[in-house]
């Protein structure tokens, strides 16, 4: 799974974080919708950590498509309730 992180890099994941990420989704989809801002602020860490430290960089010229997008780390509680909907970000 190629992954990128708005405002950073692409990084590929290996298969079996996948499904790792995917429950950390529904997790931050769930504490946004419940109005939970430190459990989203504590799982959307976890996502983005589990990216960054699992996730092997893609360098900046080899062109690959993403198959997820995060929004940059610094994203706010206000700003994920535009992005976290229902479906979350990572597709079944």
């Amino acid at each position: 799974m190629i992954v990128r992180i708005s405002l950073e890099d692409q990084y590929e994941l290996p298969d079996g974080d996948a499904a790792r990420l995917k429950q950390l989704d529904n997790a931050v989809v769930e504490a946004v919708e419940s109005g939970d801002q430190e459990g989203f602020r504590r799982l959307f860490t976890e996502m983005i950590a589990l990216v960054r430290s699992d996730g092997r960089q893609i360098p900046d010229d080899q062109l690959v498509e993403s198959d997820v997008i995060l929004p940059p780390a610094d994203l706010s509680f206000e700003e994920a309730g535009h992005q976290f909907n229902e479906d979350g970000l990572i597709p079944d």
